[in-house]
């Protein structure tokens, strides 16, 4: 089974969304460097150590906050960053998930749009598997949660305007800038606009 991206899914979820190929197209570059997947056929993530601190605390797991606080850090704390090698990821979550799973899966962001885990119930997936499920399918699965995301979260006037900066706001945080985020999307869109 072919899990590769095909113009015709992105076309079909750029009219959905009503904006330009070129604008989702420069989305997906921007994200992922335009592929959702590893060379071993696992699905590109970013495990947040940060994220995995809040996710415990949401998810009232007081004992595994404790626990791993102490144990492993590097996999949960108030700090961000300290993410280590894309190659190092999946080992990563592994390694969070032996103190709580469900807690671990919602702390990494993931595929095509990488799209963080804690979002599944908002983004109308029946459970964490499910969308956990959805993301190891195939990349056009990926771009259904992420232009799920998109809407969720009213950011398709921004793509339809070419408001670049209020798109990596809503998209990215408020730290968007510190990555030139808004400028790397731009120049993303210029490339995709002339093909």
């Amino acid at each position: 089974m072919n899990k590769k991206l095909t113009e015709a899914q992105i076309a079909t979820q750029a009219k959905v969304l009503g904006i330009e190929v070129a604008a989702l197209r420069a989305v997906i570059e921007v994200e992922c460097k335009g592929s959702g997947f590893n060379a071993d056929g696992t699905p590109v993530i970013l495990f947040e150590r940060h994220v995995m601190r809040q996710r415990l605390i949401a998810n009232k797991r007081d004992i595994d906050l404790s626990l791993i606080s102490a144990e492993r850090p590097d996999l949960c704390s108030k700090s961000t960053g300290s993410y280590g090698l894309y190659s190092a990821q999946h080992g990563r979550l592994n390694a969070a998930a032996q103190y709580h799973r469900d807690s671990a899966l919602e702390s990494a962001s993931w595929g095509l749009g990488q799209v963080m885990g804690y979002h599944w119930q908002a983004l109308g997936y029946l459970s964490l598997q499910t969308f956990i499920n959805a993301m190891y399918k195939d990349e056009a699965s990926q771009l259904d949660a992420m232009c799920r995301y998109i809407q969720v979260n009213n950011l398709v006037n921004a793509l339809k305007n070419k408001d670049w900066k209020a798109f990596a706001r809503g998209y990215n945080g408020k730290a968007y800038a510190k990555n030139s985020y808004d400028i790397k999307l731009a120049n993303a869109y210029k490339k995709w606009s002339v093909q």
